[in-house]
């Protein structure tokens, strides 16, 4: 397996302090995923430490998106799909029969590449999944929506009009409604598949922004094109082609001096 090096990793923090890496939350064993005859994933191995920001990246295809899925069990839902080796969160095979999927979405969020608000208030879509998993006393709801619409820094702007519908928010908002709805239950990890591919540079330098901070709290892997967004973000970066990891490392090094030619031939542009 790949294991992210426990050793001072670089961060994205405006304080230029190094710290040291935390233990490994998420590892996969020979993770092969197979669309009926068509593989998809080819025996992945690897670790992604805690509170860090792992991107993936490699050219459409390639099976970022698939990976990520795998993560919290989407791929359940696609017919046909049959998956071989081991995912393990916190040492848990997330397979395993006995495995509740409901539970596992609530310790692995999701953000999705177009931001999808339920057509609700703007209150209601933090509060729903709280009610859900049984927090029903109003004081307690109201704090954790507002705690989580700050998180998702998007408290100022929202507050006076918590009871209008969140379909009203721009593009940027609501994928950082999005993002308060997913930290609202507080899930351990947060997946996000490109993010802020649909947004412009304004709303995306926000989500950038909010990212760094997140990872204070939360393990987040994020699925990226944009190989600057990568770059500026991520602690950890893991390069895939035809379904195949070929370099994981610090960001830095993936992309200032990669050990393999492919990945050095992806990252300065030559091909993808």
């Amino acid at each position: 397996m790949t294991e992210a090096p426990l050793r001072k990793i670089k961060t994205n923090d405006p304080s230029g302090q190094d710290r040291p890496a935390n233990s490994t939350l998420i590892e996969t064993q020979n993770l092969s995923l197979f669309y009926g005859k068509s593989q998809a994933l080819r025996n992945i191995s690897f670790g992604i430490s805690e509170r860090i920001v792992t991107a993936f990246i490699g050219p459409s295809g390639c099976g970022k998106s698939t990976l990520l899925r795998c993560l919290n069990r989407m791929n359940d839902l696609i017919d046909n799909v049959r998956i071989e080796g081991t995912v393990l969160i916190g040492g848990e095979n997330i397979y395993s029969k006995d495995v509740d999927v409901i539970e596992l979405r609530k310790r692995v969020g999701m953000v999705f590449q177009r931001s999808n608000p339920f057509p609700k208030s703007i209150y209601e879509n933090i509060s729903y999944g709280l009610r859900l998993h049984g927090t029903k006393n109003k004081s307690d709801l109201d704090g954790i929506v507002e705690k989580s619409l700050r998180q998702a820094a998007l408290w100022d702007e929202v507050k006076d009009r918590l009871n209008s519908s969140a379909l009203g928010l721009s593009g940027g908002q609501q994928q950082r409604l999005c993002i308060a709805r997913a930290i609202a239950i507080r899930p351990e990890i947060i997946l996000m598949d490109e993010p802020a591919s649909a947004l412009d540079p304004i709303a995306t330098a926000k989500i950038e922004e909010l990212i760094l901070q997140l990872k204070e709290e939360f393990t987040i892997v994020i699925v990226t094109h944009n190989m600057q967004q990568a770059a500026r973000i991520s602690d950890f970066t893991a390069f895939f082609y035809m379904g195949e990891l070929i370099e994981y490392d610090v960001t830095a090094k993936v992309f200032t001096n990669p050990a393999k030619k492919q990945t050095e031939d992806y990252v300065t542009g030559r091909f993808g």
